[in-house]
């Protein structure tokens, strides 16, 4: 496990900047809204970035300098099983577990963190170039997001092969991807700053359906510090979609109504 941790950080210095070409002849984008069917408490003290349910826990990954953390709640109780506090000079961002590790981005100090989950001791770090945005996996690939429109992704068991893929809306590159989760095929991604997600075709980037989410979390619900929507997860236990976001007292199950 460790030659292959070393492989990736060494490899994640050079990601590929050849991008897989796109369809500019992009399909009918299907609007969808969400509705939530349910919903369970969230610690307000979440600065949420990554979301991650496995194994009967969902791992959360808080961001903001000095208050990085990651916890680790029993699923779907909510009760608190473990945490820890990272370094002071990161800011936590996306999250996922691959090869019985936990990885987690942050923003701006270019290092990639690597955890044991049960422990939530910090194993490695390594650097990345430029910013860390979202994280998520399909098999043995890592798929990050770094704001822009572009994502990158890079195989584990493939010798470490990396490629990026352009994301597209209509023709037209779609930047400020955030939060990641792969889900049944497709990569679901928080478009920062607005209360959609996008779900984005793997193969050419394009992306198939827009999903609103305005009035998921109610303004009597809202505090002065509560902030926007980020945070995918699916259920591998039941194929549930929850989501949430930065400081909310909630995390909510949705389920898509097309509009379109």
């Amino acid at each position: 496990m460790i030659l292959i941790l070393r492989l990736f950080i060494v490899i994640f210095l050079a990601l590929s900047s050849q991008a897989f070409a796109t369809d500019p002849e992009n399909s009918r984008v299907n609007q969808k809204t969400a509705v939530v069917v349910e919903s369970r408490p969230m610690e307000r003290r979440n600065f949420t970035q990554g979301l991650y349910i496995f194994d009967s826990e969902l791992y959360v990954s808080s961001g903001q300098y000095g208050k990085s953390a990651v916890r680790v709640y029993a699923w779907p109780t909510m009760t608190l099983n473990r945490e820890t506090t990272l370094p002071k000079e990161v800011f936590a961002e996306g999250l996922t577990l691959l090869a019985g590790r936990l990885w987690i981005l942050t923003w701006r100090s270019g290092q990639l963190l690597i955890l044991d989950p049960s422990t939530l001791e910090i194993l490695t770090t390594g650097k990345i170039s430029g910013e860390g945005w979202g994280i998520t996996h399909n098999a043995s690939t890592l798929w990050l997001s770094n704001g822009s429109s572009r994502l990158h992704s890079i195989d584990l068991n493939n010798g470490g092969k990396t490629a990026a893929l352009d994301v597209t809306l209509n023709g037209e590159p779609l930047a400020r991807l955030n939060e990641l989760e792969w889900i049944n095929g497709k990569i679901w991604a928080n478009v920062w700053l607005t209360n959609t997600i996008v779900i984005i075709d793997p193969e050419t980037g394009i992306v198939t359906d827009e999903i609103a989410l305005d009035g998921v979390l109610r303004e009597e619900e809202r505090e002065a510090s509560t902030d926007v929507l980020n945070g995918i997860a699916q259920d591998p236990k039941t194929g549930a979609i929850w989501i949430t976001g930065k400081r909310w007292p909630k995390i909510f199950r949705i389920e898509l109504e097309n509009t379109n």
